[in-house]
């Protein structure tokens, strides 16, 4: 915990705080606490020229958003199609779990704050995230929907990286993004070191590590599939429209 974070075990509430948010972890009864939700951008080469932003990684560095805890919801689940969009996108990726508290990490020491890892969905307004982009505004009403941040069950590899290893997913069957987590721009030591540089990385954080090229729209109705090789599967059912 961060030397600022203080509990008041003594407080009272006016109405009662919401359930702390977790996953299942594969094998034990215990449940994985989540503290944040980290996600790159554009961290295949392929999806960043798809998205229209190609990454140089000679001068630029990897960049990141945040989503809200609440918005996380496990594999299997059933989501309403969401509000004031008519764009909504699936993006599969590799999640990283962390487990060790970390600040400024060196690169050959990041695999010492990883727990294991997931299969996750950063589900998207696309149409308003692009008008967010090309504004300049933040991203918030296109990302941060509430949820959309879709993740398997917490696979414990301790201390291990992940280095390749098919991605995909499928939708309604059809097979919409193939690719390998060997292909990331920045990998994970990369995004661990990188990210401990502006924030202490905390257990329970997660990492969404990026999504590869063929990302789409679904409908009310569409079944999700997707699969990371050697970790884990994580399915979704889009619903009505809420």
């Amino acid at each position: 915990m961060h030397p600022s974070y203080k509990i008041n075990t003594m407080s009272s509430y006016l109405f009662s705080p919401p359930p702390p948010v977790s996953l299942a972890i594969k094998g034990l009864a215990s449940r994985f606490p989540i503290n944040r939700l980290f996600f790159v951008g554009r961290n295949y080469h392929a999806h960043a020229v798809e998205m229209g932003r190609p990454v140089d990684k000679s001068v630029e560095r990897a960049f990141y958003f945040t989503k809200a805890p609440q918005t996380l919801t496990p594999s299997g689940a059933t989501v309403a199609y969401p509000s004031e969009t008519s764009n909504y996108h699936f993006e599969m990726e590799m999640v990283v779990a962390i487990a060790q508290p970390g600040f400024r990490v060196k690169a050959e020491d990041a695999h010492t704050l990883v727990y294991g890892y997931a299969a996750g969905l950063d589900m998207t307004r696309r149409d308003l995230q692009l008008v967010a982009r090309d504004k300049g505004r933040p991203w918030d009403l296109g990302k941060d929907v509430e949820q959309s941040s879709v993740c398997s069950e917490i696979v414990p590899m301790p201390g291990l990286i992940i280095e390749s290893g098919a991605i995909a997913l499928e939708v309604n069957g059809q097979i919409k993004q193939s690719s390998n987590v060997d292909k990331l721009i920045w990998n994970v030591r990369e995004l661990i070191a990188d990210l401990s540089l502006f924030y202490h990385l905390q257990p329970g954080d997660l990492i969404y590590t990026g999504t590869p090229e063929g990302v789409g729209p679904v409908v009310p109705g569409d079944q999700i599939t997707g699969r990371v090789e050697g970790v884990a599967e994580v399915a979704l059912t889009v619903g009505s429209p809420a």
